[in-house]
């Protein structure tokens, strides 16, 4: 079977598309439930500390089982408490057949759902075309997952968990030790991730403390500072530049057509994190090609 897959690439995309949907599916539990989790442990640590501090402590009550992770309990529907069965868990295939409803008590399922595990697959694929057969695929796999859970807990709740950006940045350095070419047709050595991650970190540091000095207030979270500098283990300082262009530019596209669409003010948060997932994930499969056409526009 592995060497069927080596050999033949429209087999391994076909392949990699449906472990893309089956991730997907686990993927909409980990943005779900991980903000959830960590909140559970931020509130017992305070807890332990306010009370070591012999200061009276008032937390609302946790509802949650006591066993609650990404694996257990099985997943429920918030509303009738229905346990979704295997049957009601294929991807994009059972909300389809379902209608996009609870089967128990016929609440709607959001759309999101399967447009995640849909996504995935389609991210998961063109990874797979571009890579082909062997490790790179796999850093490249283990990259845009972290990159889709990244941003979609950040897009709910404004936040970069530190348990999926720092151990991003270490896979990078790990795959730039590892492999010979992390990215097709470019090649960042250990050199290149470990200035790509440090300059990665500290361009969105001195912009944010820049900010801050200038207006007084705070432009965006320490965790996008984590997410570039993963980033920048993965691609290098060289393509460093390209990601954070792209993420300005669509943060400043979307970001006004949100504010329009909401009709919210200039005083609305809007998160960075997708942005930069968006980005780094162009600039990993198609960054060598944008920059060698832009030197090739301008004959420099």
């Amino acid at each position: 079977m592995l060497e069927l897959l080596s050999t033949n690439l429209p087999l391994l995309v076909g392949f990699i598309f449906i472990l893309g949907l089956l991730c997907g599916s686990f993927f909409n539990v980990v943005i779900h439930r991980l903000p959830i989790i960590l909140n559970r442990e931020w509130r017992a640590t305070a807890s332990e500390i306010l009370t070591d501090a012999k200061c009276q402590v008032s937390c609302p009550v946790d509802e949650l089982p006591e066993k609650y992770n990404l694996v257990a309990p099985r997943s429920k529907c918030p509303k009738c408490q229905h346990e979704i069965g295997a049957l009601e868990n294929i991807p994009v295939v059972s909300w389809l057949v379902l209608g996009g409803k609870c089967k128990g008590c016929k609440t709607k399922i959001s759309v999101r759902y399967p447009f995640i595990e849909l996504l995935t697959a389609i991210i998961f694929a063109i990874c797979a075309y571009y890579f082909g057969f062997n490790w790179s695929l796999a850093f490249a796999l283990l990259f845009v997952s972290y990159l889709i859970c990244g941003s979609m807990i950040d897009y709910d709740h404004k936040i970069l968990p530190d348990q999926l950006t720092l151990p991003l940045v270490w896979f990078g350095l790990f795959a730039a030790l590892f492999i010979s070419k992390p990215i097709p047709s470019f090649a960042p050595n250990i050199e290149s991730a470990v200035i790509g991650a440090l300059a990665g970190y500290l361009v969105l540091w001195s912009i944010y403390w820049l900010f801050k000095i200038v207006t007084g207030k705070e432009g965006m979270g320490h965790g996008d500072f984590k997410l570039l500098a993963a980033i920048g283990a993965f691609v290098g300082y060289q393509l460093l530049p390209l990601v954070i262009i792209l993420s300005t530019v669509t943060g400043a596209i979307l970001g006004i057509a949100a504010m329009v669409i909401s009709k919210q003010g200039r005083d609305h948060k809007i998160p960075f994190g997708p942005f930069l997932s968006i980005a780094g994930f162009i600039t990993f499969i198609w960054g060598k090609a944008i920059s060698d056409q832009y030197l090739q526009l301008f004959s420099l």
